[in-house]
């Protein structure tokens, strides 16, 4: 597995039309597919666009800063907190995105 962390070059990805800056990123390959992790806050007021988003499983990733394209799912998801229906609470999330083959 080849590993190579990035976060600091790396500020947002694009899940099909929907920019996420990111605090933390890191890129992987494995068995020759791409790996992404990212760390993101997610506010109150993001909370639907973003669990509505995250329900669709697999998506179109960019990440501009690195011109990488894919096809990605969830591999990992996680978030610090699970109720963000209350006004100004932020949550930590978690998640990593594994290459799909078409």
């Amino acid at each position: 597995m080849d590993k190579k962390l990035e976060g600091s070059m790396v500020k947002e990805i694009i899940l099909d039309d929907m920019f996420i800056k990111v605090n933390r990123y890191k890129k992987e390959k494995v068995n020759d597919l791409h790996l992404i992790s990212v760390v993101f806050n997610v506010t109150s007021e993001d909370y639907h666009d973003i669990a509505t988003l995250l329900y669709r499983g697999t998506f179109d990733v960019k990440v501009p800063e690195q011109d990488l394209r894919f096809r990605g799912s969830i591999h990992q998801y996680s978030t610090s907190i699970t109720n963000l229906y209350e006004k100004g609470q932020v949550g930590e999330y978690k998640l990593s995105l594994l290459e799909v083959l078409n």
